[in-house]
């Protein structure tokens, strides 16, 4: 009785109750039909494969992709383990006092074994750095990725040795600042570091000559937008000040001057040229530049329209 029940169970499964011919599986639509008459038997197909999938051209069974991406900025690069702090086992009751004692020495040469090298002790300490000043600048995880691979490659050349860790660190932040053109300047990154502006100045040059890095020049045009969100600037006001940014730029007015003080002296005109009521001296505390040499753009920029009017 209970054989013939089983072969019923079968034989719905794989014959059509129809017509009793086979049953057919489309692995693309996931539909189950029968092969003669297309009586429809179900339209959906549990996958009995993997969860993660292959992103390879030709498809295949590489489990590369699964899992979180790999980072720079972690000093193991998140390819590493860690045993769960909490002390319960995996139906959820707590462990024994033998079993605790265990589990908190696996701990400890666990952590201890992750960070036995001095490399990567200076890695950790330099990566964590480096996630504090991305918090105190707002920077993109993009810029960081390429921090700490500015930072690993002059760790493989042993440009760390005898220098500060957050030196090196807070330079080649301010290394991938400048190579993807981010309005962050010197003293930004020694303020937000808590360091000397002429050492990290110190350990950039290091990093630049040592490493080769080729850094394009900044445009004062991306400092207008963040000099002017700071102190509420108009649109009207920032517009012009792109364009007599641009005007010094044909005429190579612009050449050989710090970035943000051009900025922070077309935005002064603007705001003058649109009546607006900004003083030098908000405007400097803004861009970090002093009310000198604001003045001094300002003359070069107003020479520069008077040359051209």
């Amino acid at each position: 009785m209970i054989l013939s029940l089983v072969l019923q169970i079968i034989n719905a499964d794989t014959v059509c109750g129809r017509c009793g011919s086979s049953m057919v599986t489309d692995n693309v639509t996931g539909e189950r039909f029968c092969g003669k008459c297309g009586n429809v038997f179900s339209e959906t197909l549990l996958a009995s494969g993997p969860e993660w999938r292959s992103f390879s051209k030709d498809g295949g069974t590489d489990p590369t992709r699964t899992g979180a991406p790999t980072s720079l900025a972690m000093h193991d690069r998140g390819l590493s383990t860690i045993i769960n702090p909490i002390n319960r086992d995996a139906f959820g009751k707590p462990l024994t006092s033998t079993m605790k004692s265990s589990i908190e020495r696996l701990r400890t040469w666990d952590s201890r074994s992750k960070v036995n090298a001095s490399v990567d002790r200076n890695l950790r300490q330099a990566l964590s750095e480096l996630t504090r000043l991305k918090d105190k600048l707002s920077l993109s995880d993009s810029i960081i990725e390429k921090s700490a691979y500015i930072y690993r490659k002059a760790l493989e050349k042993g440009l760390v040795k005898g220098r500060s860790i957050s030196g090196v660190i807070a330079a080649s932040l301010y290394a991938a600042c400048r190579e993807t053109e981010t309005p962050r300047t010197l003293k930004d990154v020694s303020y937000a570091g808590n360091l000397k502006k002429k050492d990290v100045s110190k350990c950039y040059r290091l990093l630049h000559q040592e490493l080769g890095l080729v850094m394009p020049v900044v445009d004062p045009i991306q400092c207008v937008a963040r000099i002017a969100s700071n102190l509420g600037i108009t649109e009207k006001t920032k517009r012009y000040a792109v364009k007599i940014l641009k005007i010094a730029q044909e005429h190579e007015e612009s050449s050989g001057k710090d970035p943000m003080g051009l900025a922070a002296a077309a935005l002064y005109m603007s705001s003058v040229k649109n009546g607006e009521n900004i003083t030098q001296r908000d405007i400097a505390e803004s861009a970090n530049v002093t009310e000198v040499t604001i003045r001094n753009r300002y003359k070069g920029l107003r020479l520069d329209q008077n040359k051209n009017s």
